[in-house]
């Protein structure tokens, strides 16, 4: 028996490498249940890219269609309505999920997709009213709603929990197998390395860790010029607008706007309607309909979880104010854009793209960092784990529960 980076293994059969060379690998560790569904580290911002791409598309193709007077595509008694077209690149996204490997033709793939479910989601009006009405009022909503679900899904699948020594090491193995076939980016390497760890420290069988390593070593570097562009567009934001700083300000903002709100609202309900005028100013207040009280409800809600993060949030402090003020951002946004569909249609889709680009955690810079870059925090065991930690065990992480995630920012799966 001999130790190796701190893990008593015994001495297995020799593997003889290609230059000759003999290399002694370590018996595989006791295991526990597999996982049976493994998440995909690039998912979450994969799927969260597609909402994206989505909506952008209803709002060019409405904005295309208005501008075109809304010309017949095919003559006569026939119209090929986009719905097709969405529904075909849909499948061309599929087929390409499955005929091909690697990042990009995964890029390509979140884009035609995406693409192809905004054409067809955009045309809804028709699938839901018997004379196939393009314009039905309620349409807006519904994508709304159909949207809200997608990534409230993801969301939940993201953070069900934490991830497992089987997803860190299929998820690193993923990364390594694709690199060997087009290359591999520093960024992605490092990650895929911060995840062997992780799954070192959590049981994994040693000979899978130091094969994908192998294979990682073996990677050809690969230029991810996406990826640059994205660590280069934050900083085009001067600094003092990307300050922390800003944190308690838009959080005291936030409990402000909604405490308006809730007083609105409270004297709507009393009073049935309030008119107030003076010499120069006229405060009119209309009795509560369905928008009004959606509105009241997301103040409510909004101030009572963004008042106690904004008076207990410190710098330097825990992290679930930061966390609270975000989950009050959220709803503030998510329950006002039911009202602004009310009353603005599809004015209001620009609000669903804010959510989906704000939905994701605070991106991190490093596999080694926390939740947010100015709360760092090490990456390891919990203190108060007492047991090894076996394949298909969760894996504590300090830092979040969705720290599978974690490994580097959100949206550079491309």
């Amino acid at each position: 028996m001999v130790r190796d980076n701190g893990h008593q293994i015994n001495r297995a059969a020799p593997v003889d490498e290609p230059d000759g060379a003999v290399n002694e690998l370590p018996a595989p560790r006791a295991t526990g249940r597999r996982t049976r569904f493994v998440r995909n580290v690039y998912g979450n911002a994969a799927a969260e890219t597609f909402l994206i791409i989505a909506i952008t598309t209803i709002l060019v193709t409405r904005a295309y269609l208005a501008l075109t007077d809304y010309p017949q595509v095919g003559g006569g008694s026939l119209h090929i309505a986009h719905a097709l077209y969405g529904g075909a690149a849909m499948m061309v996204a599929l087929l390409m999920g499955w005929l091909l490997l690697g990042f990009t033709a995964r890029t390509i793939t979140v884009v035609i997709g995406g693409i192809g479910f905004g054409l067809f989601l955009d045309e809804v009006g028709k699938f839901v009213t018997a004379d196939n009405d393009y314009f039905y009022g309620p349409a807006a909503e519904i994508m709304y709603v159909m949207v809200l679900v997608i990534l409230v899904a993801n969301r939940l699948v993201r953070v069900v929990r934490a991830p497992t020594v089987d997803e860190y090491l299929a998820n690193a193995a993923a990364i390594a197998a694709t690199g060997m076939a087009g290359g591999l980016p520093a960024h992605r390497r490092g990650a895929a390395r911060a995840m062997l760890d992780r799954a070192a420290t959590g049981g994994a069988d040693p000979r899978a860790v130091h094969g994908i390593r192998l294979l990682l070593d073996a990677a050809e570097h690969r230029v991810d010029r996406l990826y640059s562009v994205q660590q280069f567009a934050p900083r085009l934001v001067p600094g003092f607008l990307r300050s922390p700083r800003w944190v308690p300000i838009i959080g005291w903002v936030l409990v402000a706007a909604s405490a308006a709100g809730v007083i609105t609202g409270v004297v709507a309900l009393l009073t049935g309607g309030l008119t107030l005028r003076t010499a120069d100013t006229v405060i009119d207040l209309d009795r509560m309909g369905i928008a009004e009280l959606i509105l009241f409800l997301s103040a409510c809600l909004t101030f009572s979880t963004a008042a106690p993060a904004a008076v207990c949030y410190r710098r330097t402090g825990p992290l679930w104010p930061l966390q609270t003020l975000r989950v009050a951002a959220l709803i503030f946004t998510v329950l006002n854009a039911f009202a602004d569909f009310a009353t603005e249609g599809f004015g209001a889709v620009a609000a669903v793209g804010w959510v989906s680009s704000r939905w994701p955690s605070c991106p991190i810079r490093s596999p080694y960092e926390s939740v947010c870059p100015h709360r760092q925090q090490p990456i390891g065991r919990s203190r108060n784990q007492a047991r090894p930690i076996h394949r298909g065990d969760v894996v504590p992480d300090r830092t979040s529960t969705s720290s599978l995630y974690s490994l580097e920012p959100l949206g550079s799966h491309s």
